[in-house]
């Protein structure tokens, strides 16, 4: 049994979900698995063609077409505005994931500030903008969920990551305060930490010469050396991070909020 359809006669069946990076990896799975378990779902990205092949994907398995929002989330601006297009073309936001991520490899001493900025921007700044316009409903109606997709680099930094780690860190304090405040407003507010997970942006760091040579790791080796670092030795699937996505947004998790979860196949206890 797929763990996400269990959920499906749970209230996910009448709720509505956003997705922001939503087009591939983590935001496409959670995306697929929240539909499963009976949730309408929009997607919210960058690149249209992805966001669409994502929402024929699902109309193939749940027999309804996911609507789609063309935003670059590190300009506020520009995802304010497709915010308020969700708000009028598909109502509600019920249940939030904020998953949009970049990734950049580069040391503290010589980091570009607009790189820099942009990683805060997409990690950590979209995240306040998409919750800060979804809370009203939510709190308006006593239930919502909104999940971050953190990382656990956001508790463990690392090198040559600076910019990825500092928003990751700082998106567990956000998602911690904002659950502080929404605690009896019936909104839950939960991050999930994942470790190396088998999606194209891993699989690019792990591939980057660059992150080799800092790393001091031959590339030809480095996705094994990666797979070898995690005690499970191997990377988790986006699915699974996406079954816990699920099982944080039902009702029977309604007393879990202000977690940041690790899913890593044990590689923040070494």
């Amino acid at each position: 049994m797929n763990p996400a359809t269990s959920f499906a006669s749970h209230a996910l069946a009448q709720r509505k979900a956003l997705i922001t990076g939503a087009g591939r990896g983590i935001g496409r799975a959670v995306a697929i698995a929240l539909a499963q378990a009976g949730c309408t779902v929009a997607l919210l990205g960058r690149q249209e063609a992805r966001l669409m092949a994502v929402s024929n994907e699902i109309k193939d398995l749940v027999g309804v077409q996911a609507p789609y929002f063309i935003a670059d989330v590190s300009r506020a601006a520009e995802l304010e505005r497709a915010l308020e297009l969700v708000h009028t073309s598909f109502g509600r936001v019920d249940i939030l994931i904020n998953n949009a991520g970049i990734y950049r490899t580069e040391a503290v001493a010589q980091h570009d500030i607009a790189s820099w900025l942009e990683v805060l921007e997409t990690n950590l700044t979209s995240a306040v903008v998409s919750s800060k316009a979804c809370l009203p409903a939510m709190i308006a109606q006593s239930w919502g969920r909104i999940v971050n997709v953190s990382s656990i680099s956001g508790k463990h930094a690392e090198a040559y990551g600076a910019a990825y780690s500092a928003s990751k860190f700082a998106l567990i304090g956000l998602t911690q305060a904002t659950a502080l405040e929404q605690a009896r407003n019936g909104v839950t507010v939960n991050a999930v930490c994942p470790g190396w997970v088998a999606t194209d942006m891993a699989y690019a760091q792990i591939n980057d010469p660059l992150w080799c040579e800092l790393n001091q790791i031959e590339s030809e080796q480095s996705l094994e050396i990666t797979r070898l670092s995690v005690p499970q030795m191997r990377l988790v699937e986006p699915s699974e991070v996406a079954s816990l996505v699920v099982y944080l947004c039902t009702h029977e998790a309604g007393a879990i909020t202000g977690q940041a979860i690790n899913i890593c196949g044990g590689l923040s206890i070494q």
